[in-house]
């Protein structure tokens, strides 16, 4: 696979140009990007790996993690005085389990990198994870969720809020102010952290006294759910509840709504994007979700992010290239700490980070190293995240 090493002098330029058209203005305190780590006593360049779906299935997901990597890697290379570059080498996991497995093999064996950020999912991260664990290389996956999979070992870490964080959070939020009593789950049996979410809902809800009227089953990248999905209209349910890869949702939720499932009846899942919640159009409105992240959110650097990324990326970031962008921050911030790149320092270093300020909030990583931070609770109102109050 090809290493590819990204240059930073035309975002260097758009960085110069708007601080100088803000400097006069009051806002220019607000528009500051998040503290950028120092590595005072590091010189030359710091490779990077970077595993991400590319291709396949879940390319788009990989193109928003991409952009968030690149401006937080422009932003901190431009911030280090003492010519410290982070560089990346990029690998392209084609969204499948082997092709991520190939990619941390490379990365480790033939580039000899001490970091990589990846994998995407779930099912790659628990295969991946042992191979970085064994040749003690830091892994940070930016947006894996099912829970457990960081307690493989100390050398890797997640960004990404887990199932067994958001779920029962979500159901003690929406079972307060819904009051549904007989809903249904629908699930998609092959990915990792669809069955992990599927189970986690189950049980939450069972413990908050919800019947569960059925489990509908598919296959990621099944086309044709209206059987399933007939069958849940049958039964007229207070709620559903969605365990899918991101881009499975809104076909999903096109396919109900198609089929006479009325708006009255909420889809409630653990996490979705800006993205697919554009992609669903009108039958994503009520959707309700938990997120680690909102655009609107006084977190520190945000409203900078959200604006260089828009103004880089033609976009508005969604929550794929925020976890990326923090995730670099945070893997940069280990580095500084340990003014090493050797791995295990850096490894040291990030078991260590606490409450350092993301666009998520305030950082920290457990005793396993998953992430700590507060999620948002949404709900999607003509087309937008509104927060569900």
């Amino acid at each position: 696979m090809n290493i590819r090493r990204f240059t930073t002098f035309a975002f260097v330029l758009a960085i110069i140009a708007l601080i100088a058209g803000l400097s006069a203005c009051d806002q220019i305190g607000q528009l500051l990007i998040p503290t950028t780590p120092q590595m005072e006593e590091l010189t030359g360049e710091i490779p990077i790996g970077v595993v991400l779906p590319i291709t396949g299935r879940l390319a788009a997901i990989g193109l928003r993690m991409g952009e968030g990597f690149e401006l937080a890697r422009e932003e901190i290379n431009h911030s280090q005085l003492n010519g410290a570059k982070i560089t990346f080498i990029i690998e392209d996991d084609q969204t499948d389990v082997q092709g991520a497995v190939n990619a941390f093999n490379k990365l480790i064996h033939q580039d000899g990198v001490a970091a990589i950020l990846g994998p995407a999912s779930s099912s790659a991260a628990r295969e991946t994870f042992p191979i970085a664990q064994q040749n003690q290389v830091v892994a940070l996956s930016p947006t894996s969720g099912a829970s457990g999979l960081s307690a493989i070992g100390d050398f890797v870490f997640r960004a990404s809020l887990t199932a067994d964080v958001v779920i029962p959070h979500s159901v003690k939020l929406t079972h307060a102010k819904l009051g549904y009593q007989r809903v249904v789950t629908i699930v998609d049996s092959v990915e990792l952290v669809a069955r992990n979410s599927d189970q986690v809902w189950r049980d939450a809800l069972i413990e908050s006294g919800v019947e569960i009227l059925t489990t509908e089953v598919f296959q990621s990248g099944d086309t044709d759910l209206s059987e399933q999905l007939n069958r849940i209209k049958d039964l007229n349910p207070d709620a559903i509840f969605i365990s899918a890869l991101p881009t499975d949702m809104p076909d999903i939720m096109i396919q109900a709504r198609a089929l006479g499932i009325p708006y009255s009846i909420p889809f409630i899942v653990a996490q979705v994007s800006v993205d697919e919640v554009r992609a669903a159009g009108d039958a994503a409105e009520g959707l309700i979700t938990s997120a680690s992240w909102l655009s609107t959110a006084d977190t520190p650097g945000n409203q900078a992010f959200v604006q260089n990324y828009t103004e880089k990326y033609g976009v508005e970031p969604s929550i794929w290239a925020a976890q990326s962008y923090t995730s670099l921050y945070i893997l940069a911030e280990a580095i500084a700490n340990a003014q090493s790149t050797d791995s295990t320092a850096i490894r040291d270093a990030m078991a260590n980070l606490s409450d350092f300020d993301t666009v998520l909030g305030k950082f920290s990583f457990n005793a396993v190293g998953d992430t700590v931070y507060d999620p948002f609770m949404l709900i999607i109102k003509d087309g937008e995240f509104h927060p569900f109050e």
